[in-house]
């Protein structure tokens, strides 16, 4: 094969034909990709700075500029070799049924993700915050676009996937300023009803992180099968919870020893009777 190719040969007017069919469709195609790239990245930067002043989490910030981006590129691709001529259809058709295949292999893991803008946008909860959710209880420490980073009250490191947050109920502990502590106190049927709730209501107002508004709820709740049962229901900041409930415990039974309440328990009366022989 000659490869030496005699320019010499070749008129203006053939020149002329190349550059139009060839060279003008070049140029308008760097072009499109080159103005095609600048507008994607403004229209990247739009969403960010949109999202970043909705106060949406960083991560999901990132993950639409990159996502927009993505996006626009790749009908600035398209339209680029569109003006060359290539036939794009054929490109459209492989990329949409190669995102079907991508989508249904990983149809788990998109619907974390979906799950995980979700989070992040209506915000059921937040790092701090203490809360159930997918089964588990604990301390939230980050929430990921695909999982969610939990810490147990025993200091273990908890990963949920965050279709199972989403897919259930959630109950966050922390999202109000206050908490009602449900005190269920048994006291026998011989016991001074009158006393026992004097007893309890002295013992309340000697705690100092209960608070006087709302006012503590004292009332009689049933009559037990082996006790009278007081419903004790005191209110406290979300974070004095645990630690007012220990102490309120640990006072009213002290209190009850003192004052001679009896706190009944469960017991059985076994009883034997003897036969003599004939």
């Amino acid at each position: 094969m000659d490869w030496n190719f005699n320019w010499e040969s070749i008129s203006t007017d053939q020149i002329i034909d190349l550059v139009k069919s060839y060279g003008l469709p070049l140029v308008w195609a760097i072009i499109i990709f080159i103005v095609g790239r600048i507008a994607a990245r403004m229209i990247s930067r739009f969403f960010g700075k949109m999202l970043i002043k909705s106060r949406v989490d960083e991560t999901l910030v990132k993950f639409v500029q990159s996502l927009s981006y993505i996006g626009i590129m790749a009908f600035v691709i398209l339209a680029a070799l569109d003006k060359l001529g290539v036939q794009t259809t054929s490109f459209a058709a492989i990329i949409a049924a190669a995102g079907l295949a991508i989508g249904l292999s990983l149809q788990g893991t998109l619907g974390n993700l979906a799950s995980g803008v979700m989070l992040i946008i209506f915000r059921p909860f937040s790092v701090g915050d203490f809360v159930e959710a997918g089964g588990v209880s604990g301390i939230i420490e980050e929430i990921q676009i695909f999982s969610t980073k939990m810490r147990s009250p025993d200091n273990k490191e908890i990963i949920i996937p965050n279709g199972q947050i989403t897919g259930g109920t959630i109950i966050n502990y922390s999202a109000k300023p206050t908490r009602r502590i449900d005190l269920v106190i048994g006291v026998g049927y011989d016991d001074d009803l009158k006393k026992v709730r004097s007893v309890l209501e002295e013992v309340i107002s000697q705690e100092n992180k209960v608070l006087e508004s709302p006012e503590p709820t004292i009332g009689l709740l049933e009559l037990g099968d082996s006790s009278v049962n007081f419903a004790v229901r005191p209110w406290v900041k979300t974070d004095d919870y645990w630690p007012t409930l220990f102490n309120l415990q640990e006072a009213i039974k002290l209190r009850f020893d003192q004052e001679g309440i009896s706190i009944p328990y469960p017991q059985q009366d076994i009883h034997v009777v003897s036969t003599t022989a004939a």
